[in-house]
Parts: structure tokens; C-alpha cells; sequence
């Protein structure tokens, strides 16, 4: 599809203008025809929760509601009015159930894409990403992510590769092309001590005029006039509800919305405006581990930065922000019962991620240490029985469980479904799913948003926003 294409079949959506809410008197009609009518987006803020089912955004609301009195940041844009809404057709190009490479490929390339690839079709066909054309058209770029920077969904708006595992070498594309902000995990694939090559990629970023911040300390004394790298992991970054119980992780380690606002005060005075991609990565890998306290806090921290692009873009009105997830994963939903509530609530309790619990276990342990330590971060009671059958993956006795992200082979499915018995959370499997998913837009081009798109029709979208011609 062309951007002349995509004018001709887009419609102006306005969905304030013509309708009045008899339910919400005190909310405010936005006119998206008159509102961004006729200006040029010169900023755009792409934010993806990867691998989010509508069961974690409406879960994540649910819990901040009985939590704290208040909802999520993205359905009070619903609320409100203030976004054009559509679902989004998540297909790649070899399966109705994409992954993230050919999520964010169908975005960042404007073509579908089999599963694994970047931007590199069947037939070897390699097509722009999205941010080198911003970057041609004279725009700052970056990406901010609690995975590695190098990872599918980053990786998916700025380069093209065969192959979603070559981290390694999408390191050094990077430093190649020159990306304004990067910022997330990845130690593994910049250090020298870590890489094959033994390639310093830090000092190669020094080299070219790269501010290189590795913890929270460097990172609150980082100017604004250059680029920066930012990696504070090996991997990924730990879980938002793991940083929220551990100050020495809290000292180490910004939240994506504190990387989400460096990045915006980095590039926001360019002249001709910037691209910044916000991923919460690890909203795929706690529904890959059916970690249903590591799911919440990863929307909740992605809700967050939600926040700070869109105050932002209210006060800028030059800034098109895009708030949607690539593919629904694990699809997780809370079970009806008598005590619902009051089980869905008991998650308050949690303070750590499954994936904290069962890494803390050992061989060694007694059933009754278990016991304790499953009190101690989730606080709740668990049974001897199931105490030894956790303890049964450890010495051998029980089989290897499954998740994408679980290269421990730890007993994730086997210990959500003992939680599930006292907080009402089923799953339907640990794996991604084909939904329709939830797409917002705001400013400049949300008024091009059609009710139903597919994933390719972002990428024409953004560029017609911005006035950019697809001849790159």
C-alpha cells in the first residue's frame, strides 16, 4: 500500500462530533475533524504493550480501580473521548498468529512479514523501516523497552535482518545508523567480555558521540545534547512489581516511564521533530509464564508511560501518539465465582513475580520453606501437597514445564494454576494468540484511524500524518 492509497481508502473518523454521550455529561466531545483538521504531525509517539490480550489492559484497570480508586491512564482516554479507537488485524505474513519480529515488521516495513524475520520478506525482498525514513527525512529516532533494545519489537521499526535472534549483529546496526535514543536491557549483545566477537560496541557508541549510562545514577546526569544508550541489564529488566519491593533495584534501574520522559526531553526541541518507539516488553513474557503479578505491574508501568507521551502531546499538539499492543498472548481473564472479588483482590498482596518466587527455590528446600517463602511474596497459604509438587521440579521427580521465556524450565503453568484456585485468574494457554486488538491514536493523523485496520496500515498512516512521502 502507498501513502495515496491509504489517503484515498482512510477515513476521517469523528467520533466526538457527531454524537452526543448521555451517560458522561461531564466529559469534554473531542472534534477529531476540527481538533487536528489540516496539521502535520511533527512528532510521533509509538507506544506498544507487547503481547497484550484485552484480559491484561482490562485487568490491569480493574486492579488500579480497587487498588488505588482510580483506572488505567488508556481507558480513561476511552472515558473521556479524547482518542480515535479500532481494532487491529495482527496477522504476519506465514500465520493468522504473528510473532513480535513480524508484529513490529508490519509496522515498522509497512509489509507483512513471516514469523522471525525484520523486515525481510519470503522472498528476500528487504523493506525500509519506518524510523530509517524519519531519520532520512531529517527527524530524531529512538526506542525505549524493558526488554533488549536489540529485541523483536525495537528492532522491528529500525532494521531489517533474516532473523530476530541476531541481536549481536542489530547491536551494531544500530551504532550503523546512528539512532538518537536507545534505551532498555541488552548488555549481552554491546559488552565485549559478553559478545563472540569480543566488539566493545560501548566504546564504538563513546566513540561517536554517545552518552553510555548504565544505571540509575548515570542516568539522572544524562544532558540533552546528545544521543544516548542507555542498557541496564544483562537481558531484560526485572519485573516492574520485583523493582517496586527491592531498593537496590529501584537505585539501579529507571522505569519505562522515567526512559520515556528522558527520551522525549532529549529530541522534543529538534527542528524537524522526532519518532520514539515505547515498548513494555515484558507484558509478553509474564503472559508467556502465566505470571499474573509480573502481568499486571508491566501494564500498570506501560499505563505509566502512557501518561507522560500523552502529557506531552496535549500540551505539544504537534505529536500523533499511537497506543496499541502487536498480538494477544496467553489470553488471561477472571473466572466467575461467588468470591471473585475478593480473590482477584488478594493479587494486592503480591510483591513479587512468579518468576522471582520460583527462581528463589532451590533443590535444597524443604516443603515447608516453600510454604514460607510463597507466603512471604504473594501472601498466600499454600498447601503442603502442592508445596512438594513444586519442590518435584527441582529434584527431578516432576516433568520440565513450559514458556517461551523460561529457560530454567521452571514450574510456571503448574504454579499459576495452584494460584488460580485463590485469585479467580485462568489462562488459556502460554502462547500467543490470533485476536483483533485494541488500537488508540491522539493528535495530528488519529483522524485518519479507520474503525478496523490491518497492522501494515500503521506504517502509511504515520507517514501520511507526518506529511512524509513514502520515496525513500
Amino acid at each position: 500500500m502507498n501513502r495515496r492509497r491509504f489517503f484515498k481508502n482512510g477515513s476521517l473518523v469523528a467520533l466526538g462530533s457527531a454524537l452526543i454521550n448521555p451517560f458522561q455529561s461531564t466529559a469534554e466531545t473531542l472534534d477529531f475533524s476540527s481538533t487536528f483538521k489540516n496539521k502535520k504531525a511533527k512528532n510521533i509517539i509509538f507506544l506498544v504493550s507487547d503481547g497484550m490480550s484485552t484480559g491484561t489492559l482490562n485487568m490491569a484497570d480493574l486492579y488500579l480501580n480497587r487498588t488505588y480508586g482510580k483506572g488505567s491512564n488508556w481507558l480513561q482516554l476511552y472515558k473521556d473521548n479524547k482518542v480515535s479507537r479500532a481494532l487491529m488485524d495482527t496477522a504476519s505474513a506465514s500465520s493468522i498468529v504473528t510473532d513480535s519480529a513480524a508484529g513490529s515488521s508490519s509496522w515498522g516495513g509497512g509489509f507483512r512479514v513471516p514469523n522471525g524475520a525484520l523486515n525481510v520478506s519470503e522472498s528476500g525482498e528487504h523493506h525500509l523501516p519506518l524510523w530509517q525514513k524519519f531519520k532520512k527525512a531529517g527527524k530524531k529516532a529512538g526506542c525505549v523497552t524493558t526488554v533488549p533494545i536489540t529485541h523483536a519489537t525495537p528492532a522491528g521499526f529500525c532494521v531489517n535482518s533474516e532473523s530476530r535472534g541476531s541481536q549481536a549483529e542489530i547491536a551494531e546496526m544500530y551504532l550503523d545508523l546512528g539512532f538518537d535514543v536507545l534505551m532498555g536491557g541488552g548488555d549481552n549483545y554491546f559488552s565485549a567480555s559478553k559478545r563472540k566477537d569480543q566488539k566493545d560496541l560501548y566504546a564504538a557508541f563513546t566513540a561517536k558521540g554517545y552518552q553510555v549510562v548504565h544505571s540509575r545514577t548515570t542516568f539522572e546526569k544524562i544532558t540533552l545534547d546528545k544521543p544516548i544508550l542507555g542498557v541496564f541489564d544483562q537481558d531484560a529488566l526485572p519485573y516492574y512489581v520485583d523493582r517496586m519491593h527491592d531498593e537496590q533495584l529501584q537505585k539501579e534501574i529507571p522505569s519505562l516511564a522515567e526512559m520515556a520522559q528522558i527520551a522525549i526531553d532529549n529530541m522534543k526541541d529538534h527542528p524537524k521533530g522526532f519518532v520514539l518507539q515505547i515498548e513494555s516488553g515484558k507484558v509478553d513474557w509474564a503472559a508467556h509464564a502465566n505470571d499474573v503479578a509480573g502481568l499486571i505491574h508491566e501494564q500498570i508501568q506501560f499505563d505509566e508511560a502512557i501518561k507522560v507521551a500523552l502529557d506531552f502531546a496535549e500540551k505539544n499538539q504537534e505529536t500523533l501518539v499511537i497506543i496499541t499492543t502487536d498480538h494477544g498472548n496467553a489470553n488471561p481473564g477472571i473466572l466467575y465465582g461467588k468470591e471473585a472479588n475478593t480473590q482477584f483482590d488478594s493479587i494486592q498482596k503480591y510483591k513479587h513475580s512468579n518468576e522471582w518466587i520460583l527462581n528463589a527455590i532451590h533443590a535444597d528446600f524443604s516443603a515447608s520453606g516453600i510454604q514460607e517463602l510463597v507466603e512471604k511474596a504473594n501472601g498466600m497459604a499454600l498447601s503442603e501437597e502442592n508445596a512438594k509438587t513444586l519442590l518435584g521440579y527441582y529434584t527431578g521427580l516432576e516433568k520440565e514445564d513450559g514458556g517461551l521465556y523460561n529457560f530454567k524450565k521452571l514450574p510456571f503453568k503448574v504454579f499459576s494454576e495452584m494460584q488460580k484456585k485463590s485469585n479467580s485468574v485462568g489462562w488459556i494457554s502460554m502462547d500467543h494468540s490470533a485476536d483483533y486488538v485494541e488500537l488508540a491514536a491522539y493528535g495530528p493523523g488519529s483522524q485518519l484511524l479507520k474503525p478496523f485496520v490491518q497492522n501494515t496500515d500503521l506504517h502509511y498512516l504515520m507517514l501520511a500524518a507526518a506529511e512524509v512521502e513514502n520515496k525513500f
